[in-house]
């Protein structure tokens, strides 16, 4: 098959996109009876169609297709935008941005200290720990609707794993500029560090700039169909600009999500962006499958293992932790970490983005790891998320809903969004269940 797609030219092309959406789809067909998320089923078909299996796209074509992470990455990081309007963050108050950072980044510093204890290095140690801090919001956010789960216990949960993807690109940013600073030599001087920081710095400031342009060039006059060129123009000009830079264009394309809900306070945008970026995150995930090197499972064997491991025992420390910062209700201190441990969507970006950046053998280690840990979390995921709304009592016909046994999710003004803030949340996600959010991972 792959031999014969490869004497085709631009046809073959067309076809093998055609054979991963196909792949893709079918996939979730099985993944749906057991509970899996999409995500999976997408990974998986990538492994079967890859060259590992059965070898339907031709090896070629696989590596003539990084610009389909790029895009992706890059639509991926502009939804996580319009999580950051300014208004919902000061309803919010900060105690729900205080435990979003403790769950995030004790999992990063502890998946971190631990590599290096095992004797890898600093590079792969600080962008595998940036890549642990994300969360995949889709798998939870299904199993809240499988059992219309409220309350504030539930409104914590949304909000937390919207903020976890944005803390990721930012630490993952930050330690990459790092590490591309000191793979030159062994030393790293304040110009190194300061130049990459300066680039980035100015990325954020072409991104919130293109948020602003748009968001004036968006009006009630324009129509959906120019509006939807409009914000792919603006997405793909500056994920390019950032790309030719060698400058990662998450922070900028996130800057410009931010800076265009703050400005035009029009959500309608990002729902269009939803449903018209599916196949693009298929093809996405797809092709990270199709990446999965089989031999290298072997060498990540231990490895992955201790990551997998760690990232929970992280991702439970962090929150309890940050619950009892906040003086958080008893539930979100005890159960709030078991509603985190899905991975997927913006980790599998960011491990393609470190795969370039380190060197080819601890890239492709990288790479591995979170692929199949991914695998892992996203099926032992949706149901730690089952235990944990139901553990709190926010699952209907379970005692205490929407009362005492749930309390306050968090102290101060986070909680006055309560029920509420379910129901937005909600509004503002139609295509969830039908996309993975197609994760929004994001």
């Amino acid at each position: 098959m792959a031999l014969f797609l490869s004497n085709l030219g631009a046809a073959g092309i067309i076809l093998a996109i055609a054979v991963m959406l196909a792949s893709g789809f079918l996939l979730t067909r099985i993944t749906k009876q057991l509970h899996l998320p999409n995500v999976t089923g997408y990974i998986i078909a990538g492994v079967i169609i890859g060259p590992w299996c059965l070898n339907l796209v031709p090896s070629q074509y696989i590596e003539q297709m990084d610009f389909i992470t790029d895009l992706a990455l890059a639509f991926i990081a502009f939804g996580v935008g319009k999580y950051f309007k300014l208004s919902s963050l000061k309803a919010n108050g900060k105690n729900m941005v205080i435990l979003t950072l403790f769950e995030s980044l004790t999992a990063g510093i502890f998946i971190t200290i631990v590599m290096l204890i095992i004797g890898l290095s600093l590079s792969f140690s600080l962008l595998l720990g940036a890549i642990g801090c994300a969360t995949a919001p889709a798998s939870t956010i299904m199993t809240i609707r499988q059992y219309k789960a409220r309350g504030p216990f539930v409104d914590t949960i949304l909000q937390a794993v919207a903020l976890d993807d944005a803390v990721s690109l930012i630490a993952f940013s930050v330690c990459a500029a790092f590490v591309q600073a000191s793979s030159s030599s062994g030393s790293v001087t304040v110009s190194q560090i300061a130049f990459p920081v300066l680039f980035n710095l100015l990325a954020l400031a072409l991104g919130g700039l293109s948020g602003v342009v748009l968001s004036r060039l968006i009006h009630k006059r324009r129509s959906k169909d120019h509006s939807l060129v409009l914000a792919c123009v603006t997405i793909m000009g500056v994920a390019g600009i950032c790309t030719s830079l060698d400058v990662s264009p998450l922070l900028a394309c996130m800057a410009s999500g931010t800076a265009y809900i703050n400005a035009s306070g029009n959500k309608h945008l990002f729902k269009q962006l939803n449903q018209f970026t599916p196949p693009l995150l298929v093809m996405f995930f797809v092709l990270s499958g199709m990446r999965l090197s089989i031999p290298s499972l072997a060498a990540a064997g231990v490895i992955g293992i201790v990551y997998f491991l760690v990232r929970i025992a992280g991702k439970y420390t962090g929150s309890a932790l940050g619950a009892a910062v906040t003086h958080a209700s008893p539930e979100i201190r005890r159960y709030f970490g078991l509603a985190l441990i899905p991975q997927a969507g913006v980790s599998i970006g960011l491990a393609v983005l470190g795969q370039r950046i380190l060197p080819a053998e601890s890239g492709q280690l990288l790479s591995t790891i979170i692929l199949s840990s991914g695998l892992l979390y996203e099926m032992v995921g949706p149901a730690c998320a089952k235990a944990s709304i139901k553990l709190s009592g926010s699952v209907p016909g379970k005692a205490g809903v929407g009362k005492s046994a749930v309390g306050k999710a968090v102290s101060g003004k986070a909680a006055a969004s309560g029920p509420s803030a379910a129901k937005a949340e909600d509004a503002e996600q139609p295509t969830v269940h039908k996309t993975d959010a197609a994760v929004q991972s994001l």
